[in-house]
Order: C-alpha cells, then structure tokens, then sequence
C-alpha cells in the first residue's frame, strides 16, 4: 500500500457510497484512506433523471464532478476515486476491470458495499461518460415530444413522477399508467393512492391497475410506431412510447467469485441483496471487515437516500470501532418507509407512513407547490462540493 496506508475501500459512488465517504474521511486516523471505486465518471443524480427524461435543456445538471468528494476531510489528497468497475471481491482485495497505479487488484482493511441497483432507462444510465449520458436524455427527450400516446409501466415513485411531469409539460398527449398491484405505490399507507389517484384525475392521467403489460420478446418498438400494448387482462392500450418503469435489480454480480461459510449465502435468495446484521456487517461471519448499507444491503430499511444516509453513519463508526480495537456497536434504526415525492413541475407532497410502533395510525402528509423545474439542482452540486457560479459550470 503506497506510504503504508491501509485501505477502506467503498464500492459505488452514489448517494450512500458518498455518504460513507464523507463520514470516514471525517474521521478516520491518518493510517487509513478511503478510496472509492465507481466506474462513471460524474455523479448521478438519480432523483432528477424522470424529470430530465421529459424536460429539455437541464440533463447535463444531473452529473456532478466528484472532485468535490472528500471535502471533509483533512487532507483530501490523502483519498483517491479509482474510476474502475468492480468485478469480484476476494477477502482481503478487489479486482478491478482495469488497471489503477499499476495493478488491477487493490488491498484493503476495510470493504463498504454500496453499490445500490439499477433501474430500466431513464431511470438509470447505461452509459458512464457524461456526454454520452447527456446525447441519451437529449434523444430520449424527443421522442417524448414526437410521441402522441405514452403509456408508463409500473405505479412506483418512478412511473408516478413521470406521469404527472408528462402531462404538465405536454398536457395534450395521451399518458396512461399500467401497474399490477390494486394500489399505487402500495408500501405506503393507501392514503398515498388516493393523494395520487386525486392528482392524476387532475392532470387527465389514464390509470389502469390490476393487471400486467405483455412485453414482447424483443422488446416494446419505441421507434415512433403506433401500436397496441397488450395487458395480461386482454385489454390493449394504443400507444407509440412505452415508458418501463419497474423493478430493482440490485448490482451483486462482483460477489459470485467470493465464497460464503458453509450452508450459507452471502446474498437473500429471494431479492439478491445482500445479508447483514444490525451492525451493517456481512451477515456470514467469514467477512466481518465487510459491510453493506443503502439498496443493495438486506437490512429491512425502505431502501431510499435519506435512511441510506444513517446506515453510512452506522459503518462509519463500527469501522472505527474495529480499527480502534474495540467491537462494533452501532446498529440501524428502521424507521417507516418515507418519500419526497413530485406530482409536477411544482406540487410535490412529503408522506411518511404511521410510526404504529408509537401508536400511531395515520401517516404524516405534507402537501407543497414550492416545485423548481430543475429540482434545485444547484443546492444539490453545492451539497456534492462543488460550487456552481455560472451556467457553464453544469457542463464541467
């Protein structure tokens, strides 16, 4: 290691990988370092892709530098970013898709799996440079505006979101939502789909819930040709855009090559994440130097950025417990599942669900029409370290 400097490396560089990093950094000795492996160039800023799929002229604000990573720390340079793809984990390296400082393996004292899960585009990207990020949102944009029928496919935050910016931004198209469940939404108390299903009538969104949409074989055309999307019910919806906006495939593949004790498995059979304890610990007692927090750990947290925040704190100080010689204490606290949702270009409604271990049964519902059409972005760079004073500055 190069000065002697033991390793914490942190796998994935989005909102609770950086969290992780700001809080080691922070406080770790001067005999450790934290490098952080992350294979796309800028940040992504996730919760801003369903809007900039839709709305022209903000995509290049959703990927931030990260040259602002390690500004809590005393001595930043003391820190690297390895802009590399983890491809397998070993118990004491991690190999990489490509060479840093001369080797493709990196040693370290300490892992922190936080490498979350991937989305249907646009609600991740397939790409990780940012122009090319920037060419997909600005083609994607078109072809929401050349489209006269938009069918959405899944009732998440994602779908709900899209659907409503949809027809604010383009309020003569059609827009129909497809979900499969009863409810929208439906980890949340069902006042949730009310509020939603009210705005939706509002706006002129088509709901339909219920029943599943019949994807092709090679995939929904989205090439500009009408065409009829089937449903599992037997109904057909016309449209000439389907939007897919389903499922969590969390990223674990770089685990297959490392072996967990003996009748055991590293990762949930029945949702691929991985198995932790309180403590954020890999749950198999063979790694207890690994730890995974945000989505892709199975910790029974609502899998969002804010309880993702409070797990990087969690690792933090059970890593500098272990390297202080002493035994980890810290566990999560699972809290009910909350969101920050938008409704349009300005509405949006915080709902958190009843708090029913304090007795409580209804949830607590903030409705707003404070919205920005580029979610505040700035204050989001800023929040990221990076400083943003002029308009040439999203483009770095």
């Amino acid at each position: 290691m190069v000065g002697g400097l033991k390793n914490v490396v942190v796998l994935g560089g989005s909102y609770v990988g950086l969290g992780a990093v700001k809080e080691l950094t922070a406080a770790l000795p001067k005999t450790h370092r934290v490098l952080l492996v992350e294979p796309h160039s800028h940040f992504h800023h996730l919760f801003a892709f369903p809007r900039f799929a839709i709305l022209p002229n903000h995509e290049h604000k959703a990927f931030i530098p990260y040259s602002g990573a390690f500004a809590s720390a005393s001595d930043p340079s003391q820190h690297a970013v390895i802009r590399a793809k983890a491809i397998s984990l070993t118990a004491d390296h991690v190999v990489l898709d490509r060479d840093w400082q001369g080797s493709n393996k990196v040693p370290f004292e300490y892992v922190v799996v936080t490498t979350g899960t991937r989305l249907p585009a646009p609600g991740s990207m397939e790409h990780d440079e940012k122009p090319l990020s920037i060419d997909y949102f600005k083609t994607y944009q078109q072809g929401v505006k050349n489209a006269k029928a938009i069918v959405i496919v899944g009732g998440g935050a994602v779908g709900v979101q899209m659907a409503t910016d949809l027809k604010e931004i383009y309020p003569e198209k059609s827009v129909t939502l497809v979900h499969s469940r009863d409810r929208l939404m439906p980890l949340y108390h069902p006042k949730m789909d009310q509020i939603i299903r009210d705005r939706f009538t509002e706006l002129g969104v088509n709901v339909l819930t219920g029943t599943r949409a019949v994807v092709p074989s090679g995939g929904f055309p989205n090439d500009g040709t009408d065409f009829e999307l089937e449903l599992k019910d037997g109904r057909k919806v016309p449209t000439d855009l389907v939007i897919t906006a389903t499922g969590q495939i969390p990223n674990n593949q770089f685990l297959k090559t490392l072996d967990p004790s003996p009748d055991s498995s590293l990762t949930n059979p029945a949702n691929g994440f991985i198995k932790v304890l309180p403590t954020l610990q890999f749950k198999d007692p063979k790694y207890p130097k690994f730890f995974a927090a945000g989505d892709i750990a199975d910790s029974g947290a609502h899998k969002a950025a804010r309880p993702g925040m409070g797990q990087a704190r969690v690792v933090s100080d059970n890593i500098l417990a272990l390297i202080a010689g002493g035994k980890p204490s810290e566990e999560i606290n699972v809290t009910p599942p909350a969101i920050h949702l938008t409704l349009g270009l300005t509405k949006n409604m915080i709902f958190r669900n009843p708090d029913t271990k304090s007795g409580a049964t209804e949830p607590v519902i903030t409705m707003r029409d404070d919205g920005e059409a580029d979610m505040g972005i700035g204050r989001v760079w800023e929040r990221r370290g990076v400083k943003v004073n002029k308009s040439e500055d999203y483009h770095l």
